[in-house]
């Protein structure tokens, strides 16, 4: 069964089980809520839980020790946009549509997303975050890729900026009056936060997907006062100056980088507890997070030394590059505990819709390997599937394939990819 296969399978199973509800599901009945939380430019050795001793992050340790913490995790890319189209429609950079990260490049409409698997599926779709595949007027936008409702910036630039004097909600203009003329009256992470919270209230009692792309802690390096003074004057620091961004000086990004992740970890302890069960449904909620790798900016390297040394950094295709944290919490189906098993983010939208058709009398042949599946203990799946990527962000294409327990790149000439742009 290839990919395209197996969506149709999962979509159309969960479909035939979501199309009737009844007062009190159980979890035979219904197929799991999936929340995805993912932060931008977050490294293991941000977190408690990975060893990190910088930083505080009380929450997502509290919640690692609750999920399959996973030590060799990798993103669909090195970088922004094709690290999301290979999450969002499960194809790794060879084949996945949008490949440069310059901004503007948008999905296809012939691209089937895991949104919009799961909402033929019948599920609620959102995304509350940094979207980065498609601008206002295209047909990548997230009303056109599958999602209800949506809040937060189109292009990855925009959401660079965390006091904007707009966001995107639903496909128009969200003004933030607060922010206009230089202000800095709402962060533009707690809007989309309320946006978050108010959608897993209004869908508690249907399934959802939720999709949390945090903006934080990439740059512009800003955050409220009462999580920089918990950080501030810690190290010894240079600015960020960034003037062909038009960003505010930051005389301390470390102390400030540090307090936006601490900020992060009250939103992920805000979202896993609205996103609990309603007491009459025993049904089990899935959480999957996954995070880059830290920037190569002043922040990542003062303050925050690497516990584990990798080759390279962000836009890097080596393990430096790629390697990231990732949880995945499903209470009742994956055991906490830690898992060296290689898994990549790109089939983790083809396992969320196998989840959903799990609750369903599915026929067929089970070819596909989830790779949650494969990384329980006594799985036989084990290296059985390679991961590959792939990277042109300079004059020549960088490849990288991850198989035999470790990690080889190799470069090549110029390529002929149309969508071929500057890192950013």
């Amino acid at each position: 069964m290839n990919r395209r296969e197996f969506l149709a399978l999962a979509g159309g199973a969960a479909l035939t089980a979501c199309t009737e509800k009844t007062p009190a599901p159980t979890a035979e009945q219904r197929p799991p809520n999936i929340v995805f939380i993912m932060a931008d430019d977050l490294g293991p050795n941000h977190l408690g839980s990975y060893g990190g001793t910088e930083i505080r992050t009380p929450r997502l340790d509290e919640l690692a020790k609750q999920s399959l913490r996973f030590t060799e995790a990798y993103s669909g890319c090195t970088v922004c946009a094709p690290a999301r189209s290979t999450l969002m429609t499960g194809l790794h950079t060879g084949h996945t549509p949008v490949r440069g990260n310059s901004g503007g490049l948008s999905l296809p409409s012939p691209v089937t997303t895991v949104a919009e698997t799961l909402k033929s599926a019948g599920y609620a779709t959102g995304i509350f975050g940094k979207w980065g595949l498609g601008e206002a007027g295209t047909e990548g936008t997230p009303d056109k890729q599958g999602f209800d409702e949506s809040l937060g910036p189109l292009h990855q630039i925009h959401a660079q900026y965390y006091y904007p004097e707009f966001l995107w909600k639903n496909g128009s203009p969200l003004p933030l009056p607060e922010n206009q003329n230089g202000q800095k009256g709402r962060y533009a992470p707690d809007v989309m936060l309320g946006g978050a919270l108010e959608f897993l209230r209004a869908h508690a009692e249907e399934p959802f997907f939720l999709y949390f792309p945090s903006i934080v802690p990439h740059h512009e390096f800003q955050v409220p006062d009462e999580n920089f003074k918990e950080y501030a004057g810690r190290y010894e620091e240079k600015p960020f100056i960034r003037e062909d961004r038009g960003f505010e000086v930051q005389e301390q990004p470390a102390a400030a980088f540090a307090g936006m992740v601490t900020r992060f970890d009250g939103d992920v302890g805000k979202l896993t507890r609205r996103a609990r069960p309603p007491r009459n449904c025993r049904q089990h909620g899935r959480l999957f997070h996954i995070r880059q790798r830290p920037c190569r900016l002043r922040a990542d390297r003062q303050g925050f030394p690497r516990r584990r040394r990798l080759r390279g950094y962000k836009t890097d295709l080596y393990e430096g590059g790629i390697r990231t944290p990732m949880l995945v919490r499903w209470p009742g189906k994956i055991q906490p505990g830690v898992s060296d098993f290689p898994v990549g983010v790109l089939g983790l939208s083809a396992d969320g819709c196998r989840a959903a058709a799990r609750w369903q009398a599915a026929r067929g042949p089970r070819r596909h390997v989830g790779r949650a599946d494969a990384a329980r203990p006594g799985s036989t799946a084990a290296h059985r599937v390679p991961l590959y990527w792939e990277s042109e962000l300079s004059a020549r294409l960088h490849q990288a394939e991850r198989a035999n327990g470790r990690v080889e790149s190799s470069a090549r000439g110029r390529s002929a990819r149309s969508n071929s742009t500057t890192a950013l």
